[in-house]
């Protein structure tokens, strides 16, 4: 079975709204994992993933009364899945409701390649981004099947009343090998499974200073985000700590 199709049939399972973390074990929430990335994860025991070359990794530290921001630049595998993330609109989050920012990098490194020594760039194709609206290439990863979705994406935001699809470009980029600005974490970008669209649409929460709380502030059509999240790709706007032109493949957070 080729990465796109196993990358599809993980796609087929999501859903309109996310299970509270709450209400999952620790089984479900591997289980969810393991059903995200077919092709490259076989299974779980509980302790530890299992990947399809044969290796395994272990789902946890041992450490659960981390901070938030140890979590931000030291996440488990299980970490990464604690936080649920609400598909559809929603109001604004909790103060440090980031689902999707806990991050393990061995794990994304192992399954994207690391940008620094060329293993991301030698899985990049290129797609022609809105070809109605605005037509230009833009290169992103094939792993996993994330440039099949963004086509698909592309697609729909396409069809949509140009007021609303203005919001999706010119976009800010896909790749980017660098770290995150607060936690010296890889980003998403770093393994070209991210998009940000258009600067004049958006709104990042260090924009607004660094004060006692942070003001939610969006201007992204929630129409976007919708198509967006149906193809597997979580918004920066559901985070407290909001960056609203960001979207990252996270099929994990999405899917029953």
């Amino acid at each position: 079975m080729t990465i796109a199709s196993r990358a599809a049939q993980a796609i087929v399972v999501l859903v309109a709204v996310s299970v509270p973390a709450g209400a999952q074990t620790r089984t479900e929430l591997l289980d969810r994992l393991v059903r995200a990335y077919p092709d490259f994860l076989s299974s779980h025991d509980g302790k530890q993933i299992f990947w399809r070359d044969g290796t395994a990794m272990p789902v946890d530290d041992g450490i659960d009364d981390k901070s938030f921001d140890q979590r931000l630049r030291d996440a488990s595998i299980l970490d990464q899945l604690r936080l649920p993330y609400s598909v559809g609109a929603s109001a604004p989050p909790a103060v440090n409701a980031d689902p999707g920012r806990f991050r393990n990098e061995a794990f994304f490194k192992k399954m994207y390649g690391d940008c620094r020594n060329g293993a991301v760039q030698r899985n990049l194709v290129t797609i022609t981004w809105l070809p109605r609206s605005w037509g230009k290439a833009v290169q992103v990863t094939r792993t996993n099947g994330v440039a099949d979705r963004l086509k698909e994406v592309s697609a729909e935001i396409d069809k949509l009343d140009p007021a609303l699809r203005a919001a999706a470009f010119p976009i800010a980029g896909v790749l980017s090998c660098r770290p995150v600005a607060d936690t010296g974490k890889m980003s998403m970008h770093g393994y070209a499974a991210a998009i940000d669209l258009n600067l004049k649409y958006s709104d990042y929460w260090l924009w607004a200073g660094r004060g006692k709380s942070i003001p939610y502030k969006n201007r992204m059509p929630q129409e976007i985000v919708d198509i967006f999240e149906r193809h597997g790709f979580i918004w920066g706007g559901k985070w407290y700590h909001y960056d609203t032109m960001h979207f990252e493949y996270r099929p994990e957070l999405l899917i029953r």
